[in-house]
């Protein structure tokens, strides 16, 4: 199934680096190869069908891929994945469905979007280059008249799953979806050794939180990727007002200017 390619309307400020979306088999191949150096290389992701250092799975030819450039030199510095919801339904199923059961999430009204597969290059994560992917996804949702957009927030368990476990005992009640709106994994995690170390939030969690998604319930174990997965469900229309002139390009409804960046 061809994916129609459209352009982003994206404020002066979104161009500094360049966002995109793919347009051509290369600008795919492009994103696909720097997933392969991010969660294969970098994180040492178990993955079987990786031909030619491109990770990809069978969602990839029904997606839109968003492409984060610098702006001088080229370079692909970050990109993601969009599924539409139509689609999704077309092909039985968003990614995320493969982890969670998500009836409760996905029997609200309203357009539902979903990303996935969000790396950044190693030495590219920084506010700037992370703020100018969210600036993509916010055109995005914006001009699809989306309601929902959702997700997972990888946390790393290369060194087993206390680090996840913390993480998610951790949140606060705003931060946990509504109880008639929770997922349940597939695959729990597995006990914690009992370890009491403090562990930093991730970016992705860090910048989901901040826009006013929620956490959908307990991760999700992921044993190929190496992660816990946690799933984040946005309702577009509880956009933390802070945010909504970098995500959406609309005026916010107070007067802080800050922009969207994660440390």
């Amino acid at each position: 199934m061809a994916v129609a390619v459209r352009a982003l309307r994206l404020p002066e400020t979104a161009r500094t680096p360049r966002v995109r979306l793919a347009r051509s088999k290369a600008d795919t191949e492009a994103s696909l190869r720097l997933r392969y150096r991010v969660f294969v290389d970098e994180m040492g992701a178990d993955i079987d069908d990786c031909a030619g250092g491109l990770e990809t799975d069978a969602f990839d030819r029904h997606c839109q891929h968003l492409l984060v450039h610098d702006s001088a030199s080229g370079e692909l510095l970050a990109s993601t994945r969009l599924l539409d919801g139509d689609v999704a339904q077309r092909l039985g199923g968003f990614y995320s469905e493969s982890e969670f059961e998500m009836g409760a999430v996905l029997d609200r009204p309203g357009r539902f979007l979903e990303l996935g597969r969000t790396c950044v290059a190693s030495h590219a994560r920084q506010g700037a280059v992370i703020a100018a992917l969210w600036s993509g996804v916010g055109a995005f949702v914006r001009e699809g008249n989306y309601s929902h957009l959702m997700g997972c927030a990888s946390i790393d368990a290369r060194d087993g799953s206390d680090r996840a476990h913390r993480l998610f005992a951790g949140l606060r009640g705003a931060e946990l979806s509504d109880a008639d709106a929770r997922v349940v994994p597939r695959r729990v995690l597995p006990s914690p050794r009992g370890e009491t170390c403090q562990y930093a939030r991730p970016p992705l969690l860090k910048a989901y939180l901040r826009l006013g998604a929620t956490v959908g319930g307990a991760p999700y174990w992921d044993e190929n990727f190496h992660v816990a997965d946690l799933f984040m469900h946005l309702q577009v229309a509880n956009l933390c007002p802070r945010y909504a002139r970098h995500f959406l390009h609309r005026p916010a409804a107070t007067a802080d200017r800050s922009p969207l960046a994660v440390p």
